[in-house]
């Protein structure tokens, strides 16, 4: 049986997880998403105080 990290690794080296990895860069070099990214972490860093 395949472990989980195996599986995941499989599909980052398919053409289905290499568009994906594609994606994922170029929505994270827009600002807007990086905002709403910093948005998101700073309200879960204030809640665990």
């Amino acid at each position: 049986m395949a472990s989980l990290v195996d599986k995941v690794r499989r599909y980052l080296s398919s053409p289905q997880g290499r568009q994906a990895v594609e994606k994922a860069k170029r929505m994270a070099n827009d600002p807007r998403n990086r905002q709403k990214a910093r948005g998101l972490l700073d309200r879960w860093r204030r809640r665990g105080r």
